[in-house]
């Protein structure tokens, strides 16, 4: 038990660790944004909430399909390497384009994800609905920054 949990904590983590090695930085904070975007200080409380829950369904998943289902468990790999992509194109790649792709594939992976999840688990589906909640804020704040910043990417 102790050692699945410890593998979903850790794909988490690397996941998660891409936001902590592309930083918004100088760039980022001269770029125009919506009044809505969240302060700076929500990312990382939001973002270590929401992989603590994709931790903890993927585990409650695993206890019930362990190596089963390859199928769910490569789509729930997906979605964390679309998400671990986001912070790379966006802040180190300075690509608000492809990043919104990104964001968008990522959507699209944890909604096949989370309809992956309900027929095993339906709690840990459930768990990931915060998670899809905030991607598609970050989408729609992705997408309204490319329209309040056309010129700030570099090609």
């Amino acid at each position: 038990m102790w050692i699945a949990v410890g593998v979903f904590v850790a794909l988490n983590f690397i996941a998660a660790s891409s936001g902590g090695m592309f930083k918004p930085g100088v760039w980022y904070a001269g770029l125009r944004k919506p009044g809505w975007t969240p302060p700076n200080l929500a990312f990382p409380i939001v973002w270590g909430f929401l992989f603590a829950l994709n931790a903890w369904a993927g585990w409650l998943v695993w206890e019930v399909a362990g190596t089963g289902e390859p199928l769910v468990f490569a789509a729930y790999v997906v979605s964390l390497m679309l998400n671990a992509g986001w912070s790379w194109l966006f802040f180190g790649r300075r690509r608000m384009d492809l990043a919104l792709i990104d964001v968008g594939l990522l959507w699209l992976s944890l909604a096949v994800v989370i309809a992956l999840f309900w027929p095993l688990r339906p709690i840990a589906a459930l768990l990931l609905l915060p998670y899809l909640t905030w991607v598609t804020i970050a989408a729609l704040l992705n997408l309204r920054m490319i329209q309040l910043n056309p010129d700030a990417q570099r090609v």
